[in-house]
């Protein structure tokens, strides 16, 4: 467990160093600010249930490429990410960066979720695996709705930047979809390496979708 937590500290240590080079002088201040809310809280509490409940290897860099990800749209405001003179590639009408981080959200958090539900839930079989994509639509769709919120608060540029539909009726949607994709593929990626590796894979799946208790809850 010892060396777990160091490999979290360590990667806390790189990306603190990431988080203060993109926050010296983003795009917009305001939009920054509005975009790292969920991370001053997400990385503290983090940071200090580190001992109770060390995530595994896996699951922290999980956590520090998508943080890391999520920085560099908010230090370039979402909308505005210039990936497409990184690669030497036509952008087009629509930046697509959001797109990719809401499909990071999916593909690398849904399985830190899966150990939640596994370690505190006690899920097994197919619930191990449903759960963290349940989890993942869920809280996608709350951001959802947190984004529409700030943006009618706010409102003018700073909930437009915020938003970042930029005019797709659709956006939140397709957010949604995307991160559910990206869940998809990491729970079928981790049911594949099970199915290869654990010898009561079948009999445990099974097991998690038999009645348990026949009698109904009054």
């Amino acid at each position: 467990m010892a060396s777990t937590i160091r490999f979290g500290a360590i990667l806390l240590g790189v990306f603190l160093v990431v988080f203060i080079a993109l926050g010296i002088d983003p795009l917009r201040r305001d939009d920054w600010l509005l975009e790292n809310v969920l991370v001053f809280i997400a990385v503290p509490v983090l940071v200090f249930t580190a001992r109770r409940f060390p995530f595994s290897r896996i699951s922290y860099a999980g956590f520090f490429v998508f943080l890391c990800i999520h920085e560099i749209g908010a230090h370039y405001s979402y909308s505005n990410v210039p990936y497409g003179e990184w690669l030497g590639i036509e952008i087009g009408d629509r930046n697509h960066y959001d797109r990719l981080v809401h499909f990071l959200y999916g593909l690398l958090i849904a399985y830190p979720m899966r150990e939640v539900f596994l370690r505190i839930a006690d899920a097994r079989g197919f619930w191990g695996y449903f759960l963290p994509l349940d989890l993942v639509l869920s809280t996608s769709m709350i951001y959802e709705l947190i984004e529409w919120a700030a943006a009618s608060v706010f409102g003018g540029d700073l909930g437009q930047a915020y938003l970042g539909s930029q005019g797709d009726v659709w956006d939140a949607h397709k957010d949604m979809a995307l991160a559910g994709v990206g869940a998809v593929i990491a729970m079928s990626l981790a049911a594949l390496v099970n199915m290869c590796c654990q010898r009561d894979f079948a009999r445990e799946f099974r097991d998690s979708l038999r009645v348990k208790h026949p009698e109904p809850v009054e």
